[in-house]
């Protein structure tokens, strides 16, 4: 039976709260990028949610060197920690990109890709919610299998729009600032993506 004692729920709580704060830091990202002219408002903010990211790992990672008993193998706990971590970053990085570039307007491109980010954050939120009742979950499955999709998508538009790049008579500086947010943007999602993989191989273990 996969009964959990508190303090071993304590870890997908954890989880959960790391996961609503990746999707209000990729809330903030969509912001930004819709609304440059309060770019460093929201920047600041971002700062905020990636600070809050870390507190959130140094807990999860501090509840796992104290524990003894834990309700899924360590190494995965270490690791959903740390990809959710790695969302925030990315996330933080992106935004940095648009206030050091002093990008003033935002491609479609860039407002699809924020706008699947939101979208992953939000199934991460979910995914952790249903972790945590692994056994009984009924979507478990169906949530890892949207947030591929949802990379997937990003994937295509990212090749799509580095390809746009180098395919008309855009500026090189343009070229180079746009490359670099475009692979900011695609990495948050295959952060995203990479946590869902690591949910897929607990449950393989626990099925």
């Amino acid at each position: 039976m996969f009964k959990l004692t508190p303090k071993e729920d304590k870890f997908f709580d954890l989880f959960i709260s790391s996961a609503h704060t990746m999707y209000k830091a990729a809330q903030l990202l969509k912001e930004l990028v819709e609304d440059l002219k309060n770019g460093e408002s929201k920047f600041k903010e971002i700062k905020e949610m990636e600070r809050k990211g870390d507190q959130q790992l140094h807990e999860i990672f501090k509840e796992l060197n104290k524990s003894f008993i834990t309700p899924i193998d360590r190494e995965d706990i270490y690791g959903i920690g740390k990809q959710m971590d790695d969302i925030a970053d990315f996330i933080e990085s992106t935004a940095s990109r648009f206030i050091m570039f002093k990008v003033t307007a935002a491609t479609e491109e860039a407002k699809t890709m924020s706008n699947l980010i939101l979208n992953c954050t939000k199934e991460l939120i979910d995914l952790m919610e249903e972790l945590k009742v692994m056994k009984k979950s009924k979507k478990l499955t169906e949530k890892i299998i949207e947030i591929n999709r949802i990379e997937e998508e990003g994937d295509a538009l990212f090749r799509q729009a580095v390809t746009g790049l180098f395919s008309g008579n855009t500026p090189v500086i343009d070229v180079i600032k746009w490359k670099e947010i475009y692979e900011r943007l695609e990495q948050t999602l295959d952060a995203c993506e990479d946590v869902a993989n690591i949910v897929e191989g607990v449950v393989m273990k626990h099925a």
